[in-house]
């Protein structure tokens, strides 16, 4: 892919990928969670704020790195 791999846009996030998220409790302090994506909860194109997915794990946040 050209652009970086930020979590914007929908179609670079697939379940299995391994991302690092920022959960919604979090995002004051902007502190990082790691995982696998299981499902994705955005079903927007793209959010600027990142996509919402759920990680194999359970926890639930925006996608900041992939």
């Amino acid at each position: 892919m050209t652009k970086s791999m930020n979590g914007n846009i929908r179609l670079h996030i697939k379940p299995g990928l391994p991302v690092s998220i920022v959960m919604k409790q979090d995002q004051s302090t902007g502190k990082i969670t790691k995982g696998i994506v299981k499902d994705i909860l955005t079903k927007t194109p793209a959010h600027p704020h990142g996509i919402k997915v759920r990680l194999v794990s359970g926890e639930v946040g925006r996608v900041k790195e992939i």
